[in-house]
């Protein structure tokens, strides 16, 4: 029996030896301060650092970057310099040292800009990308905000990934740093396998997956586009490798605190496809989503995603929301709103502690553009009609005639009539497929031949007022 365990015991070793290595490092500041419970992980295991700052971890033989969860409080470069937040594993590797810099602001009180689908194709596009990068930066130079960063929900690119660098270059012009998710257009194509789809992005903007701190929110990035080595198709599924690492992430995580997660592919699009599930959806939604809701439940947790280029926002459970965010190309760099109507912008998310808000913002429009109103469209003869791109079931869309309240107004599916005009022709658009799609935030309500003022007024789940009034 002992000649049997002993055996059991030098295969199990071996095993493990076979599956992976001890790296060992450190975590200090700028200044060679170590700094304690500072996560570390290598995409599939993580571990603490001590009161020294040191860590050792048993990194998986198919890991490729060690990296660190930057704790709340200090900032960590996410592309280049001393305080970058990963490295690549090497053999030659002997110690994997991380510098944080201490935060100079307040991150308990921060800002996050949210944009969705840049997808430049080609460099002509850079001029427009540019014109919203400075927009952002105008509009952010106005907040009062201690401290504000970027995060880009992928489709960077739109595989032209030698695109990468001057991209970065134009961002730069919000006067922000962008941490960056992986998008279905940051794939790879062709490789043999999924696991060769990451090349090109994590060469330049590191792990597909990682987590940050800042303030008293948790955030987590995770790659969901699931490349099925064909040509360039993929579905919406999260491996087994990333929900374990996110299940060791979420580990250190207190429960009942503030957690973003952000990926490119949304989760959810409506309630028919969380009650079943169809093959026809399986590249606009996460396939395994009941997984992952099962393991964010005890937080509070908000989802962000980009991909479908229109804004939507669905109530997962009382815990979880999910936000999906318009596409800053607009239509593809078509024209300057998306095919829903919505303008091309970003979303601002506000976080003072644990509370939280947000508002869209159109590139080039001011803060309150909320909405587009439109009366006696060729379409909608009698009526106002109103876009309100960033509704969600918490708004409130009233008409009102002659500053008196005539109704609340009613939420139909149809076409943004700018939208449908401006991508009537698909055949003279840059992009030929691009074309106007029904929009499920647009709201109506029949006026009156003796009104003089048209008004609809929406209040958002803030308690914030928007107005439009159009005069007869």
């Amino acid at each position: 029996m002992k000649r049997i365990t002993a055996i059991i015991a030098l295969y199990v070793a071996f095993a493990f030896s076979a599956s992976a290595a001890v790296v060992k490092g450190t975590v200090k500041t700028t200044d060679g301060a170590p700094v304690a419970g500072v996560v570390v992980s290598d995409g599939l295991e993580t571990t603490v650092t001590d009161a020294k700052g040191r860590f050792k971890l048993d990194a998986d033989e198919d890991s490729r970057f060690i990296f660190i969860s930057t704790p709340a409080g200090y900032i960590s470069s996410t592309l280049e310099g001393e305080t970058l937040y990963y490295k690549r594993i090497g053999k030659s590797v002997k110690s994997y040292d991380f510098l944080v810099e201490k935060n100079p602001l307040d991150d308990t009180n921060h800002n996050l800009i949210v944009i969705a689908d840049p997808q430049i194709s080609d460099a002509d596009e850079f001029p427009s990308l540019l014109e919203h990068s400075k927009s952002m930066g105008e509009y952010i130079k106005g907040m009062d905000s201690d401290y504000t960063f970027g995060l880009c929900l992928g489709d960077i690119v739109g595989w032209n990934h030698a695109l990468y660098p001057q991209y970065n270059e134009v961002m730069s012009h919000a006067g922000i740093e962008f941490r960056s998710v992986m998008g279905n257009h940051d794939m790879t194509n062709y490789g043999r396998s999924h696991e060769t789809s990451m090349t090109d992005y994590e060469n330049m903007f590191g792990p597909a997956w990682y987590s940050f701190n800042v303030g008293k929110v948790h955030y987590i990035v995770m790659n969901n586009n699931f490349f099925i080595g064909t040509d360039w198709y993929y579905i919406g599924y999260l491996d087994e490798r990333q929900l374990k690492w996110l299940e060791n992430d979420l580990s250190h995580v207190r429960k009942g605190s503030q957690v973003i997660i952000s990926m490119h592919i949304p989760t959810t699009l409506d309630k028919a496809d969380r009650a079943g599930f169809s093959y026809s959806g399986i590249s606009d939604n996460l396939t395994n989503k009941k997984a992952l809701y099962a393991m964010l439940e005890p937080y509070r947790t908000t989802i962000l995603s980009g991909h479908m280029h229109t804004p939507d926002f669905e109530v997962i459970s009382e815990n979880i929301i999910e936000i999906n965010v318009a596409g800053l190309c607009g239509a593809w760099w078509c024209g300057p709103v998306c095919i829903d109507g919505s303008p091309a912008g970003f979303k601002d998310f506000q976080i003072d502690g644990d509370r939280m808000d947000w508002k869209y913002i159109g590139c080039g429009h001011p803060a309150d553009y909320q909405m587009k109103v439109y009366v006696d469209d060729e379409q909608h003869k009698g009526y106002v009609v109103a876009n309100i791109w960033d509704y969600d079931p918490e708004w409130k869309v009233e008409y009102y005639e002659d500053g008196v309240k005539v109704c609340d107004m009613e939420r139909f599916r149809t076409q943004d009539p700018l939208a449908r005009e401006l991508y009537k022709d698909p055949a003279s658009l840059k992009r030929t497929w691009v074309y106007a799609v029904p929009s499920e935030n647009m709201f109506r309500a029949a006026y009156s031949e003796s009104a003089k003022t048209l008004e609809v007024r929406a209040t958002d789940r803030f308690g914030r007022v928007y107005s439009h009034t159009v005069s007869r």
